[in-house]
């Protein structure tokens, strides 16, 4: 008798300790906890982050956010330094990343099958429309350069080559009647853009990005610096075939200028692998949204980044884990 009461004990002990294990694991989720354990955890081992040169605002969010789901999940996050959003759709195409920052014209042009990409793809999936890029072309003050057009002639950098920055140069400057024939194209990284300007080995540079620019920031600092404006007029021109461009204005000050300057803009993108699983992307969206304060005290960028916004202006499929978070908010 006594070993039969015993037995019911121990079952109903060990029914207890189930029904406790899985109601902890739903209590967990919903609350977001950030203290990763096997209630918190990704189906993925691996969450690689591409972002773009060491320098830039990719790379600084990018580094925190993948810090950040490493405390959270326990993965190996880490960011991979790459020349950015060519290269980045890239690596998710040929399987070799989970998740990237982009530009959207890029991921535009991936997902149709145009400009340098050969035929659409089905491997994109994006998470949200984050913040706007910049076109930032710098110039030194005595270089003659005052108007986009005076940019013929010259001796440019264009970022490197098929990265993001390249691709939106190449169809401004196609937007005001200037092709690479008509200016020396150097394909320069922001760092190396800004040594080239100090050392007078190129007359001007674009360097696309949120704001501020770090390199462009530290040249400001020692170099007596000019900021070409794009007419918001012509932008508004080419964006009726390029959607993707914005006018915008880099506001006073930014880098020592005392007025704001106009320019164009493109949205960056936050992209994942469509075959990574819906409950991955849905706990990955989830933190990157809950971590916003942290990404904004990385880089200055990240507080243009908004739950409200993260759906407006789309350029690839949302990926079902996240239209999960969004529709829970």
């Amino acid at each position: 008798m006594k070993q039969k009461k015993l037995s019911v004990f121990m079952m109903s002990a060990a029914a207890a300790l189930v029904l406790a294990a899985c109601g902890g694991g739903e209590e967990s989720s919903d609350s977001g906890s950030s203290e990763g354990g096997d209630s918190e955890s990704l189906e993925s081992n691996i969450v690689t982050i591409a972002t773009g040169g060491a320098s830039g605002p990719y790379n600084i969010i990018g580094t925190t956010l993948a810090d950040t789901y490493s405390d959270v999940y326990g993965v190996n996050s880490r960011t991979q330094t790459t020349g950015a959003s060519v290269e980045n759709v890239n690596l998710i195409k040929e399987d070799k990343i989970e998740m990237a920052f982009t530009m959207s014209d890029v991921v535009s042009q991936a997902v149709e099958g145009t400009e340098g990409f050969e035929e659409p793809t089905d491997k994109i999936s994006q998470i949200a429309a984050l913040y706007p890029n910049y076109v930032q072309i710098v110039t030194t003050a005595d270089s003659g350069i005052e108007t986009f057009e005076d940019l013929r002639g010259k001796r440019i950098a264009v970022g490197d080559q098929n990265s993001g920055v390249e691709v939106n140069a190449r169809t401004l400057l196609e937007g005001h009647g200037i092709t690479y024939d008509d200016i020396e194209v150097d394909y320069l990284g922001y760092a190396e853009a800004a040594d080239g300007l100090r050392a007078g080995q190129i007359d001007a540079a674009f360097l696309t990005s949120g704001l501020p620019n770090a390199s462009l920031l530290e040249l400001s600092q020692s170099l007596d610096i000019r900021m070409v404006s794009i007419d918001p007029a012509d932008v508004e021109s080419i964006a009726e075939d390029k959607s993707y461009f914005v006018a915008l204005e880099i506001p006073a000050d930014t880098y020592g200028n005392e007025e704001a300057i106009p320019t164009a803009a493109i949205m960056n993108a936050l992209i994942v692998k469509s075959d990574m699983s819906d409950d991955d992307v849905y706990k990955l969206t989830k933190t990157f949204f809950e971590n916003l304060d942290t990404l904004e005290n990385s880089h200055q960028a990240a507080s243009d980044i908004s739950l409200e916004a993260a759906q407006e202006g789309l350029v690839a499929p949302l990926h079902p884990g996240a239209e999960r978070y969004y529709s829970e908010q």
